[in-house]
């Protein structure tokens, strides 16, 4: 995506990147590395590992506790239609501040709640306070970096969700055998002491410029047509955006219900203790910090629709080989190709929506297609959780998640080339 920094030579201050050994732009990287790790790492996917003897704890069914999950979600979902405009009015850096304020306060207050309904509206807060935080992080990028750069930048602070996973694998199991019944309750107050401490560092660190340390914007400047600066509406667009969309929406749908609820299948349906299904959760964290760089990388040379579609195809896999049961084996591979595709379709479409739609335009269809993204996993745990209620099991819902999966796989192949669309846009 191009933004209109890109367009920018000197500001009268600044020292272009190239003068400087040192750009700060690589601080930004860090620091949004650690508020991914905390925001969406241990704030989403800790839940996984603590599922278990959480469930236990309060005493909730499968179907509540995947409703707790979908609490979250739905206030990622108001995050997502807020956070654009409290970025125009606020800038980047004070709404990750009070994102992470927000994590900080509501996770621990979750160690300490009890029955249904606190748990929910806690983690709903916290669903609200990931958006905070996770949305203008991802803006930054694009005023720190030009179009050459972005991806690299974007994938290393995607990898902050891998790192926190693998903590998460490690780190609860031992507080279980530490605390017992109560491990949950001390999972969620350590979680909460950790997003207290990156709360403090992001609002010490980040600018919201590029300028505002002197720098100009980290890669290479390009100079653009007159045509390249200005929004183009055209026939279709519209129903483009809705086949984007959708694609995002089964990505969002079916990623969580394999990632809220494998380690609950690990511990409940293969007997397996939660040491061991934490390394092997583990194990999913790792290979996802390179998913979104491999994939990303790949889609540049096959195409978006190709490295959709290919990611769908691993995705699939994983769900299949889950759904049919497998022996440990075949659950180690299962995680393993959820790990290696589970932050690609993210690192994709935000290049596909400047494809298709072109620069001016991309950030604006990037926002609309996360509300779908929103939207699937908004709905997956709820209804993943209800098909482990009825069956006993979630072996149906891992297989309605590669049966959609599937079905995205074939949807991507039949998305236009850019090249083909009506008014061509080139690549930013």
């Amino acid at each position: 995506m191009t933004t209109p920094t890109d367009r920018h030579t000197d500001r009268p201050g600044t020292v272009p990147a190239a003068d400087r050994r040192f750009h700060y732009g690589w601080v930004i990287v860090a620091v949004g590395f650690l508020i991914i790790f905390a925001c969406i790492g241990l704030a989403r996917y800790a839940y996984t590992m603590l599922l278990p003897s959480m469930q236990a704890g309060l005493g909730l069914s499968y179907d509540r506790m995947g409703f707790i999950g979908t609490g979250n979600f739905c206030g990622y979902l108001l995050s997502v239609i807020l956070a654009p405009r409290l970025i125009r009015r606020f800038r980047p850096r004070a709404v990750i501040s009070g994102g992470l304020a927000l994590i900080t306060l509501a996770m621990p207050a979750m160690g300490l709640s009890s029955g249904f309904a606190a748990p929910f509206a806690l983690y709903a807060l916290v669903g609200m306070g990931t958006g905070f935080a996770n949305i203008p992080t991802m803006v930054l990028i694009g005023h720190w970096f030009r179009s050459d750069r972005r991806g690299t930048a974007a994938g290393l602070m995607i990898a902050g969700n891998g790192a926190a996973i693998v903590l998460a694998g490690v780190l609860v199991p031992r507080l279980n055998g530490i605390f017992g019944a109560n491990g949950w309750r001390a999972g969620w107050l350590l979680l909460g002491c950790v997003a207290l401490g990156v709360a403090v560092l992001s609002a010490w660190l980040v600018r919201n410029h590029p300028s505002d340390m002197g720098h100009e914007p980290l890669g290479r400047s390009a100079a653009l047509a007159p045509e390249d600066l200005v929004p183009h509406e055209r026939p279709g667009d519209g129903m483009l955006l809705m086949r984007l969309g959708l694609l995002y929406l089964a990505f969002g749908a079916t990623f969580m219900i394999y990632g809220t609820f494998i380690v609950t299948t690990m511990v409940r349906e293969f007997g397996f203790s939660e040491a061991r299904a934490g390394l092997y959760w583990s194990w999913a964290g790792f290979f996802s910090c390179f998913s979104g760089v491999v994939f990303g990388a790949l889609s540049d040379r096959i195409g978006r629709r190709h490295g959709l579609a290919l990611v769908f195809a691993v995705q699939s896999t994983a769900y299949l080989i889950a759904g049919t049961k497998p022996g440990g084996v075949g659950l180690v591979v299962s995680i393993v190709l959820y790990g290696l595709a589970v932050f690609a379709i993210p690192a994709i479409m935000a290049a596909a929506v400047g494809d298709y739609l072109g620069a001016p335009r991309a950030a604006g269809a990037f926002a609309t297609v996360t509300i779908f993204f929103a939207m699937g996993q908004t709905l997956g745990p709820a209804l993943a959780g209800m098909i482990g209620k009825a069956a006993g099991s979630f072996s149906g819902a891992y297989l309605l998640a590669a049966s959609i999966t599937v079905c995205a796989l074939l949807f991507a192949l039949f998305l236009p080339r850019p090249e083909d669309t009506t008014t061509p846009h080139r690549a930013q």
